[in-house]
């Protein structure tokens, strides 16, 4: 009887985060909520004079949305 390898690769989703950067208003909440700690300030302000969070690693985002129904002002969302 031939042994045979079993590999499991759990391949992860890819999300995409999502600022709508005229929205914020640099709360931090978003950056607060993320249980990854992905989120950053951007080191660019929009017209309001807000920096905007960008992401530092997209590639970990667990898509768990804390930050979309954190955002106040529906700021940033995840596809």
């Amino acid at each position: 009887m031939e042994k045979r390898s079993l590999q499991i690769s759990m391949a992860r989703a890819r999300h995409k985060i999502v600022v709508i950067s005229e929205r914020c208003k640099e709360c931090g909440i978003c950056i607060t909520v993320c249980p990854v700690k992905i989120l950053d300030k951007s080191s660019l302000r929009n017209s309001r004079g807000f920096r905007y969070p960008v992401a530092s690693d997209e590639n970990r985002c667990i898509g768990c949305r804390l930050c979309e129904y954190s955002c106040p002002d529906l700021a940033i969302y995840i596809l």
